[in-house]
């Protein structure tokens, strides 16, 4: 055989041989690993409508006549119109917390409060506009406004008077915290729930069972941040609307009373609530817990801001403010490394793990905080979260729900709620319990009392707290039996 014919066969065959067993292939190149652009995260960013449902800037509008105008060092705020355009903030809750100190004028320090929200936007109207609907939220951004909602921070400032709760709905609160760190008459916190010194209501009292269906009715959201864990559960066994917790994050990865359990997180799904996460450091990341929260190191602190409110008592007697001695906190706050970014986005992931995606969203804290994680300075760092979403693996329309399209979804479903259940009020006469103190501290004749109250009967349980109430009001005991006989199923 042609010796040049015999090389071809041999050289045909051992090719064939080789395609018939790939292990003897020339491994390929592994494919480079892809991760997100920054430009395609600022896309995502930039298209979403951003809600974010906690900052407690009105203090520095009160008092400090602070202009959102004014651009400021981080170091002296989180939020200004200067930041929010950076960081492309479309909405923010600003929180209406009147300090515990205040004690016998809370409701006149929430007034002056949202006065102060009210004034930024009529010093910006260009700029700002309030807003008090889920629509409005969009309103204003398609007019490429930035929407300025209230929410009060801590039941304890309608005074234990349900007809204040109704005037801060009118006036555009549009949630409320059920309490603050303090438990107050009528619901739990979980910020003394281990004190012996505080009364505790296992929960919630009649009184703080009303003020959440009364919430519901008005179209008010309610918010289970800083609330026992009793007071949680009771509050979702009542409402028949979603809750949010508006700056809570993940017990689970930081135990901290003020964060939730993985039940709780289970609960909120059943609930169709959504819970924003907090920014605050000691909430976020379990080492600077440990280590801000060293007792010697808080004592410190507490004697050192003591010191400061009687070194600088104001003469009218009124209570020194959170603002004022601020940069104690935030001194001592600076001596413990700021935790990564990496502890915040943790915290998003993992409750969007367990509760759902749809049931996760954003409550900074700004200007409530003295420590924030790495990378997150202000409002105007907020891109960096969507940009760390996108490398986990996030996609846009997941992103877009935790900036705010779950908030959204929420609000939209808290005011169908309260259209539903006001539609069924009026549908019925029944005499609710508010009405009947009502017509008592008119001081409305048993006579007349009874008569109303066989005419159109009444939509509530007469329970022990509720009689005692009544009774300290006046009420006389035939007019009680009047209403025990007169509850309309």
């Amino acid at each position: 055989m042609n010796p040049q014919l015999l090389l071809a066969c041999f050289l045909l065959l051992s090719s064939l041989a080789l395609a018939q067993h790939p292990q003897h292939k020339k491994p390929a190149k592994a494919a480079p690993v892809t991760r997100p652009k920054a430009d395609a995260a600022q896309a995502i960013h930039q298209s979403a409508l951003i809600v974010d449902t906690h900052a407690d800037t009105p203090q520095r509008f009160l008092d400090e006549n602070f202009d959102l105008g004014q651009t400021t060092p981080v170091a002296e705020g989180h939020i200004d119109l200067e930041k929010i355009k950076q960081g492309n903030l479309g909405a923010e809750f600003f929180s209406i917390w009147v300090e515990p100190e205040f004690k016998g004028h809370y409701s006149k320090r929430a007034m002056d409060l949202i006065d102060s929200v009210y004034q930024q936007a009529a010093r910006h109207p260009d700029k700002i506009t309030m807003a008090f609907t889920a629509d409005d939220i969009l309103r204003a951004r398609e007019q490429h406004k930035f929407a300025a909602l209230m929410g009060i921070e801590g039941g304890h400032a309608i005074e234990n008077d349900i007809r204040l709760l109704r005037d801060f709905y009118r006036v555009g609160v549009r949630y409320m915290t059920l309490t603050w760190s303090n438990t107050n008459e009528w619901a739990d916190s979980s910020g003394d729930i281990q004190d012996p010194n505080v009364k505790h209501h296992n929960g919630m009292t009649d009184f703080g069972k009303d003020v959440v269906r009364e919430m519901n009715r008005l179209g008010m959201i309610v918010d289970i941040s800083h609330v026992s864990d009793a007071t949680f559960y009771q509050a979702l066994l009542i409402s028949q609307a979603p809750v949010i917790a508006s700056h809570s994050s993940s017990r689970e990865l930081t135990n901290q009373p003020r964060n939730m359990t993985d039940d709780m997180l289970r609960a909120m799904t059943n609930n169709g609530g959504v819970v924003m996460v907090n920014f605050y450091s000691a909430f976020i990341d379990e080492n600077y817990r440990r280590a801000s929260s060293d007792p010697e190191k808080v004592k410190h602190r507490d004697a050192e801001v003591e010191a400061f409110k009687k070194a600088h008592a104001h003469p009218d007697g009124s209570p020194v403010t959170y603002d004022e001695y601020a940069p104690i906190e935030k001194k001592w706050a600076a001596q413990f490394p700021r935790p990564p970014l990496k502890s915040l986005v943790d915290h998003i992931d993992h409750i969007a793990k367990v509760a759902g995606i749809d049931h996760v969203g954003l409550g900074s804290d700004f200007d409530g905080v003295t420590s924030l994680p790495e990378g997150i300075d202000s409002a105007a760092d907020l891109p960096k979260i969507t940009q760390a979403l996108l490398q986990r693996g996030y996609t846009r329309e997941q992103i877009h729900k935790i900036l705010g399209g779950n908030f959204l979804r929420v609000m939209h479903e808290v005011e169908a709620t309260a259209k539903r259940l006001q539609a069924e009020h009026k549908a019925s006469d029944a005499l609710t319990f508010e009405e009947i103190e009502l017509m008592v501290g008119n001081r409305v004749t048993a006579e007349q009392l009874i008569g109303r109250i066989n005419e159109h009967g009444v939509n509530f349980d007469l329970t022990p707290e509720r009689r005692t109430r009544l009774k300290g009001q006046g009420i006389e005991d035939s007019a009680l039996e009047a209403i025990a006989k007169a509850r309309r199923k």
